[in-house]
C-alpha cells in the first residue's frame, strides 16, 4: 500500500486509518484507478479516491497511442483538479456533485479525493433510462449551465468537451468524409460563435450520472473536460448517449423542452440582464450544430461506434448544407 496516499487520506478525512478499500475503475488507458475506502473513526464511513498515475507508455483501447493523446490526458487532470479546488463548491443541489475533501498534486501522480455518492444516496447507476430519468439529467445539465453562464474558465478548457476539434487533429485526418472534415472548422465557430456561453460538463454521458433509489434526483462526477462553451453540446452528446436511432427524432422536442424549461428556472433568479427568448432561440437553433460536431469527432475516431446511425447522418447533412444559415 502506498503510505504517502493512506497518510494523506487520514489527513484530509480526520480517520484513523481505513479498514479495506474496494477497486471500481481503471481509469482511461490505464493512468490510475478509482477505489472506495472505508474510514475508521472518521465522520464519514467512505470515500472516493481518484488516484491518477501518469504512465510512461500507455495502452489506449482504440489505438490512439500519442503524444498529443497523452498531452490531452495530463491536461484533462490538470483541469479536473482546477475544477475541485476553484469551482465545485459553487454547484447546488439542483446540480449535485461530490464534495472534493483534498486534492494532492505529486510528480507523477495526483490524488483526488471526494465524497462517496453512493452512501449520500446517489447509489444507483443505468445502463438505460426511461423518459424521466433523462428529464432528471437534462435538469441537472440546465442548472450547471444556468451557474456558469457567462463565466471565464480560469483553469479549465478554454473549449469544453473531449472531442472539440483543436484537440482532435488526428481523428480529422482519419474522417473518411470529405464533406464533413471540410466544415469541421466552421461547425466548430458556429458553437464558439454563440453569444451565450457558460461551461459545459465536457463528457455528460450517461455513465456519468449518479441516481437516486427513485431516479429523481441526479448527480453527476468525471469533470476531466469541463470548459467554455455552449450548452447545447452538453445536451446533444446526452441525449445521444441515451437514445437509439430510431427514438432520436421521437422524443427529441420532448427532452428539449424540458431542458429550456429548467434552464429559464434556474436563470431567474439569477442572470436578470439576458433575455431568455434569444438564448433559446439561438441554442435551440445549435442543437443540431452540437449534434454534428460530436457526429464529425465519432466519425474519425471510431468508424464503427453503434451512434453512427442513419438519424445522426441525416442530421450532419443538413447542417453542413445549411452552413450559411447559421
Amino acid at each position: 500500500m502506498n503510505e504517502h496516499l493512506v497518510s494523506k487520506l487520514k489527513e484530509f478525512t480526520g480517520a484513523n486509518d481505513f479498514t479495506h478499500y474496494e477497486n471500481l475503475q481503471t481509469l482511461w488507458s490505464g493512468y490510475g484507478q478509482i477505489r472506495r475506502y472505508f474510514l475508521k473513526d472518521a465522520d464519514i464511513s467512505s470515500i472516493i479516491v481518484k488516484h491518477i498515475l501518469f504512465p510512461k507508455g500507455s495502452k489506449h483501447p482504440r489505438g490512439w497511442n500519442t503524444s498529443l493523446s497523452h498531452q490531452r490526458k495530463l491536461q484533462s487532470y490538470e483541469v479536473e483538479v482546477a475544477w475541485y479546488t476553484h469551482w465545485n463548491m459553487l454547484t447546488n443541489h439542483h446540480c449535485r456533485t461530490p464534495t472534493c475533501y483534498g486534492v494532492k498534486l505529486m510528480e507523477n501522480e495526483i490524488i483526488i479525493v471526494l465524497e462517496d455518492l453512493d452512501a449520500q444516496g446517489f447509489d444507483q447507476r443505468r445502463r438505460t433510462v426511461n423518459l424521466d430519468q433523462m428529464k432528471s439529467c437534462l435538469c441537472w445539465l440546465a442548472h450547471f449551465h444556468a451557474i456558469f453562464m457567462g463565466k471565464e474558465p480560469e483553469g479549465l478548457w478554454n473549449t469544453g468537451t473531449y472531442w472539440h476539434l483543436q484537440t482532435r487533429p488526428d481523428e480529422l485526418k482519419a474522417l473518411d468524409d470529405r464533406v464533413l472534415k471540410n466544415a469541421a472548422s466552421q461547425i466548430d465557430q458556429i458553437l464558439k460563435d454563440s453569444p451565450w456561453q457558460t461551461f459545459v460538463h465536457g463528457d455528460a454521458k450517461l455513465a456519468n450520472f449518479c441516481f437516486s433509489n427513485k431516479s429523481e434526483q441526479v448527480a453527476a462526477v468525471d469533470f476531466q473536460y469541463v470548459g467554455k462553451g455552449c450548452g447545447m453540446k452538453d445536451v446533444a452528446y446526452f441525449i445521444g448517449s441515451c437514445l437509439h436511432e430510431e427514438d432520436c427524432g421521437t422524443y427529441e422536442k420532448t427532452l428539449l423542452d424540458h431542458y429550456f424549461a429548467c434552464l429559464r428556472d434556474a436563470l431567474q433568479p439569477k442572470q436578470k440582464d439576458i433575455s431568455f427568448d434569444d438564448l433559446e432561440e439561438n441554442w435551440r437553433k445549435l442543437f443540431p450544430v452540437a449534434w454534428t460536431d460530436f457526429h464529425r469527432f465519432l466519425k474519425g475516431w471510431s468508424p464503427g461506434h453503434w451512434k453512427l446511425n442513419s438519424y445522426s447522418e441525416q442530421m450532419a447533412q443538413y447542417v453542413v448544407k445549411n452552413l450559411d444559415k447559421y
